[in-house]
């Protein structure tokens, strides 16, 4: 179910990461070379680098993730040959999200020039915290809509005594989109340690696909996130909505 209230900021924001990719055909020139052009072009925003090696199936040699960081580790974007994102560990609003996104996608474009974006996606990670939100006591049925819970949405069922549950949807959206949905409750890793609590894990990936004309990108990606938010509403109860502090 889609809800169709508008948009909200909660005080209790559940959002532990926010995510856009854009993918494209392989520029070797990336692979190639250090990209000293690009850095320069954001390093007043980005100015920590480093790159990682990561290995590709059989005997190719391992592709390079460059990464940019700003001073506070909270921004990031990774370039490879394949692709270029930008991740969030803070995120406020789409507007400020939409802002830091702008200039590394300019220079990107204008450097290396892609044909298309084969991808463009729009990743929203929500790890839902009862503790934070004073709810310990609450059953995520109460939280949670029906369709995003499984069999904890019976009332019979202990979620104390169930291992595992989750959901997993990939559907159609207007405007040409899609989204995968996962949905169910577990423990967080975050930076090695597993947080003991059990959180409600609500991770939407948006995307549209094919051959993507550049010059379309930025009303790609605000097409994706118009639908972001009525995914999220229509998934959580009032009682969640309210918890949370809505704006």
């Amino acid at each position: 179910m889609i809800s169709h209230e508008p948009r909200c900021i909660y005080d209790t924001n559940p959002l532990a990461e926010v995510i856009c990719q854009l993918r494209f055909p392989e520029i070797l020139s990336i692979q190639a070379n250090i990209p000293a052009d690009f850095q320069e072009a954001i390093r007043h925003i980005f100015p920590k680098y480093a790159v990682r090696p990561e290995a590709l199936p059989g005997k190719n040699p391992p592709a390079n993730n460059y990464q940019f960081v700003t001073a506070d580790g909270m921004w990031r974007i990774n370039l490879t040959s394949k692709f270029i994102s930008l991740s969030c560990g803070k995120y406020t609003c789409w507007e400020d999200f939409a802002n830091m996104l702008d200039k590394p996608l300019a220079a990107f474009i204008q450097i290396y020039k892609p044909a298309y974006f084969e991808r463009v996606g729009l990743r929203y990670v929500n790890f839902i915290s009862r503790e934070r939100l004073n709810l310990s006591e609450v059953p995520f049925r109460e939280l949670m809509e029906a369709s995003y819970l499984g069999i904890l949405a019976d009332e019979d069922v202990s979620e104390s005594a169930t291992l595992r549950c989750s959901v997993d949807v990939e559907t159609a959206l207007r405007g040409g989109c899609r989204v995968k949905i996962h949905a169910g409750p577990g423990k967080v890793n975050r930076n090695g340690k597993i947080d003991p609590e059990v959180k409600f894990i609500f991770d939407q990936d948006l995307f549209m696909a094919g051959n993507i004309p550049v010059n379309t990108s930025a009303g790609t990606l605000q097409t994706l996130h118009s639908q972001s938010y009525g995914i999220f509403r229509g998934a959580i109860t009032d009682m969640l909505h309210n918890a949370m502090g809505p704006n």
